[in-house]
């Protein structure tokens, strides 16, 4: 069993409360940078870590750090991304409820690296209860003295703002969630500029996922290379892998990045339920193409998933068994970005729903010959053609299914049904809708 670093509070009693977190070492590292290191050494030691993105994208952490340019004549800011809407992962509410101290001690280890005296935490929306638990957090951290002016007796001040999000899957892309957080709809903005360019209120900002951030405290404490050491190469340390579907244990997992997804499915998650076969996996949240069962020895690190023609992206890792309809799980999927496609851009808007419905008339038996290439074509014209990545999102699932499951949706067509084995008590056969 490695070592549990982000979840190591996780059974603690009180463990979002300060003192309970103190108690584990915590605000060490935040103290360690403040008084040892000069904010280039802080960076430098991000750096070495290996730590890469947690929140899908997987870009080195220290180097979109050293992006930031040191003096600028509008005021710079940390974004922080806690607006969790990626379907299989649910990482970030956890941290934000279990030990929300980790996530402020991170943000003010960032902004003393990057020069920068205010962050904005932009939380989902629907996440009543862990914005409440992380405002409580940030709440204390001011009356002892962690936020504020005068930080532990130094000259470095820092004040956290809690923003609720606006209820949409596209104000998880960075440049939508700056415009919320502006107060304007969650439009995606044309790159460049980037954000460490113009980013919130026109001043450059860095803008980092709840998971990231909180890996930040321990590599200050420990060191880049020891976190490093933990991981792959290329991409250090522990990352929580979120298991969900057709296993006896669903639930979040950290290991070590790296971790094979056939431990993590068998060992880890207790293996497919019911002593069922497993049929394939999602292995990077709903956007990440589908892996079939022959392919699940594959390290889960940025690099390796990637080469095998997925994405880890933010580690939601979706299980399904042997009577899951392929073409009923891409079905869901389409629905999903047909619904939170913004509209801005003309290939995504018209594109999603074309898709969905196409889909929708293969699943209900009124598919036709050609429907399939007519959705590889649409697919391939979305794909970087959009403003932001949700094109792309919603494009890759589809491809996919069709590459790995192309036989249930031309056995679809042809028998206007489906024939796999009914989710129902008896045998036979029934239709998936």
């Amino acid at each position: 069993m490695s070592e549990l670093l982000l979840s190591r509070n996780f059974g603690v009693a009180d463990s979002n409360k300060l003192e309970t977190y103190i108690e584990s070492g915590g605000y060490k590292p935040l103290e360690k940078a403040l008084k040892e290191m000069t904010p280039d050494e802080v960076i430098e030691e991000v750096k070495a870590s290996n730590l890469r993105g947690r929140g899908g994208a997987g870009f080195p952490a220290g180097l979109k750090w050293s992006f930031m340019p040191k003096e600028s004549k509008a005021e710079k800011s940390l974004v922080v991304n806690a607006d969790e809407g990626e379907p299989g992962t649910f990482k970030d509410r956890a941290l934000l409820e279990k030990d929300p101290h980790m996530l402020i001690e991170g943000i003010a280890i960032a902004c003393y690296a990057l020069g920068v005296k205010k962050a904005y935490v932009y939380i989902r929306g629907e996440f009543v209860f862990p914005t409440k638990r992380f405002q409580d957090a940030v709440d204390e951290a001011y009356d002892k003295g962690f936020l504020g002016k005068g930080i532990l007796g130094t000259d470095f001040a820092l004040d956290v703002y809690v923003v609720k999000g606006a209820g949409a899957y596209i104000c998880g892309e960075e440049t939508a969630l700056m415009e919320s957080i502006e107060g304007k709809r969650g439009y995606p903005r044309l790159k460049p500029p980037f954000p460490t360019q113009v980013g919130v209120f026109g001043g450059p900002s860095v803008i980092n996922n709840v998971e990231t951030l909180c890996s930040v405290p321990h590599i200050i404490e420990r060191g880049g290379a020891w976190y490093a050491s933990l991981g792959a190469e290329k991409d250090g340390g522990t990352r929580f892998f979120a298991v969900s579907g057709h296993v006896v244990k669903p639930g979040l997992y950290e290991l070590p990045t790296g971790t094979s997804l056939r431990e993590i499915i068998y060992d880890h998650a207790g293996g497919i339920r019911d002593g069922r076969n497993l049929k394939a996996v999602i292995p990077g949240g709903s956007s990440a193409p589908v892996l079939r069962a022959d392919e699940i020895d594959l390290p889960m690190d940025f690099d390796s998933v990637a080469k095998a023609g997925s994405m880890l992206g933010s580690g939601g890792v979706m299980v399904m068994d042997e009577r899951t309809c392929m073409v009923k799980a891409a079905y869901i999927v389409s629905r999903f970005y047909a619904h939170e496609s913004c509209g801005q851009c003309t290939p995504c808007r018209e594109g999603t729903a074309w898709m969905h419905g196409i889909i929708g008339n293969i699943l209900n038996g009124l598919g036709r010959e050609g429907d399939i290439e007519l959705l590889q074509e649409i697919a391939v014209n979305i794909m970087g053609r959009t403003i932001c990545p949700l094109g792309d999102a919603a494009a890759m699932p589809v491809q996919g299914f069709l590459k790995k499951f192309r036989d249930e949706f031309e056995s679809h067509i042809r028998e206007k049904r489906c024939v796999l084995p009914s989710a129902g008590a008896g045998a036979g056969f029934a239709p998936c809708w």
